[in-house]
């Protein structure tokens, strides 16, 4: 879907602020929203991918103008509405008056950072075997769908080259509408100066792309 989320190589924004302190949270209350998150008890439905399309129905205006964990905040309460696991009444209130009992118990807070702390996670999934192989010059699919995709609207009819093959992961796009897919994902290679010409780039920008958003050149 395109909308105010994909801003890759949109003018007018003026310049990236790359002084800005390394902080995790400007302040205390964007630390306890990402806590809250963290130790949610999820519907079974939910994915990230879910969240991101969720996000990113938001309106431009606010889009642009909440706080990064403000619309965290936005988005997983449209989450729990549509899951029917909280009414509009209890956001609003911050009291819930039931709660659905194929949750379970909330997670405690022991569990939920042993849980952040584990090594070794992989997100690599089996899947299908991969059409294409490094070094095959690739191009990006021209358009989007309404749904949520990966595929930055910047990126779109370029010609690029497989620079790895990265194996198989769910793909975000089925992902989204609850469907769990894995599909090969490269690592593709393109000029900046063919994504922006006249502008006397010489590198190269690398994206991570499912196969569905690419064809042989």
């Amino acid at each position: 879907m395109d909308g105010i989320h994909d801003l890759g190589g949109k003018q007018g924004f003026g310049r990236v602020d790359v002084d800005e302190p390394e902080e995790a949270f400007h302040s205390d209350w964007e630390a306890r929203a990402y806590g809250i998150v963290r130790a949610m008890k999820k519907a079974p439905d939910w994915t990230l991918d879910k969240f991101r399309f969720t996000r990113e129905q938001i309106e431009p205006a606010d889009y642009l103008t909440r706080p990064y964990y403000d619309q965290w905040l936005q988005s997983y309460a449209a989450l729990m509405v549509g899951a029917g696991v909280a009414s509009v009444e209890e956001i609003a209130s911050g009291h819930a008056k039931t709660g659905p009992a194929s949750l379970g118990p909330a997670p405690d807070p022991v569990s939920v950072a042993a849980e952040q702390k584990q090594a070794g996670v992989t997100f690599a999934r089996p899947g299908s075997a991969p059409a294409f192989s490094v070094g095959d010059k690739v191009l990006t699919k021209p358009h989007a769908h309404g749904g949520h995709t990966r595929l930055p609207s910047y990126i779109r009819g370029h010609i690029g080259e497989i620079a790895h093959v990265r194996g198989a992961f769910i793909f975000p796009d089925d992902s989204a509408a609850g469907i769990e897919r894995a599909e090969p994902l490269y690592t593709v290679a393109f000029k900046a100066s063919d994504i922006w010409p006249g502008e006397g780039l010489s590198h190269m920008v690398l994206l991570d792309l499912w196969e569905s958003y690419l064809d042989l050149a």
